[in-house]
This record gives structure tokens, sequence and C-alpha cells, in this order.
């Protein structure tokens, strides 16, 4: 069993006009996941404007905390109740921060993930040194960085990667064509 954080990643298409009624239930989902020791964290994903499917995320602290909210009786009555607002679930496993890039073979490049990462901690960070550097600034360097890594870590994983990952989705995920050469020729007269 793995011991540190897993991500479970579940795509949902939204059933014609069940639009409200599946946010409903995913926020109900969420509520539920709360109540489960190890529970870190979950997500909903809005599909871009032309895509009807939703990116659920549920975080927990290792493989066994997410199996015993899996194999739950409430997550699977709650799973009843919502059969009818979606169409073709898929579910998948992750860890670590590629997680929030899609599933292995459809993710980014690691240079499009490294700047969608530093997009969303470089305004953040500058922010909080900003707010908080005055009173900082008698702390020592250790100090400082534990500080700034305690508050800032959590406002990245739960909120502003993912924001990050949403907002950049459509270049994230563009795939870029191959450039073709194009040789002439030039003769001397």
């Amino acid at each position: 069993m793995s011991t540190s954080p897993v991500t479970l990643m579940v795509a949902r298409r939204v059933a014609d006009g069940r639009y409200q009624d599946l946010m409903t239930w995913l926020r109900e989902g969420e509520q539920l996941a709360t109540d489960f020791p190890g529970y870190l964290g979950s997500g909903v994903l809005a599909p871009p404007p032309d895509d009807d499917e939703f990116q659920i995320i549920f975080r927990f602290a290792d493989e066994q905390t997410l199996h015993v909210w899996e194999h739950s009786a409430s997550r699977t009555a709650w799973l009843a109740r919502g059969s009818d607002l979606f169409a073709h679930p898929t579910e998948h496993r992750v860890s670590g921060i590629e997680g929030w890039f899609g599933a292995a073979g459809q993710r980014p490049p690691r240079w499009k993930q490294a700047v969608a990462i530093w997009l969303a901690f470089f305004p953040v960070s500058l922010l909080f040194n900003f707010a908080l550097g005055p009173v900082m600034s008698e702390m020592g360097l250790f100090s400082r960085v534990f500080v700034s890594t305690l508050c800032l870590t959590p406002l990245m994983v739960y909120f502003f990667i993912p924001l990050s990952t949403h907002v950049l989705a459509g270049w994230l995920n563009r795939k870029t064509q191959p450039r073709s050469l194009t040789v002439k020729s030039v003769s001397n007269h």
C-alpha cells in the first residue's frame, strides 16, 4: 500500500439538462468524503466551454484511507443516487503533482507543467511576501522559509495549481505540430 498521498480523478459527462443536479450531487460527495480519516481535499474542475466532462478529484493521505472511502456503504449509496446524472464515467489514480495534469500518456510536456505551476506559484508567493514580508523580516531564514512553505503549499495544491491548470487547459492540452522544414534550392547562373 502507498504511504504517500493518493489522488483519485473521476471524469463525468453531465447528462442533458442535469447540470444543477450534478453540481448538487458533487457537493454532496465532497461533503461525504470529509467524514473519512485520511481525507485531504477534493475539487471539481469544470469543463472547457465546448465540452461537458467534469474532472472530480478526491485526495487521501494514502492508498489505504482511499480504499476505505471507496468501499464504504455511504459512497456506494452516493454513487447510486447520482447514476442517472452522468454518462461514460472513467476513473484513475495518480500520485504526486502530475495528477493535476491528467492521465499518463495524456499529460502535457513537463515544461508546460512547470510553466503552469510557476504561473500559479509566482504571483501568490509575491503577494505573500509583500503582505507578510515586514512581519517575517525579523525571523531567521529557516523560520521564514518554513512559515512561507507551510502556508503556501496547501494553497498551491488545493487551489492555485488546479486553477492554473484549469485556466491554461487549452494551452496545456494543445498538441504542438512539428514544424516542417522547407529546403529551397538555389542555382547560380
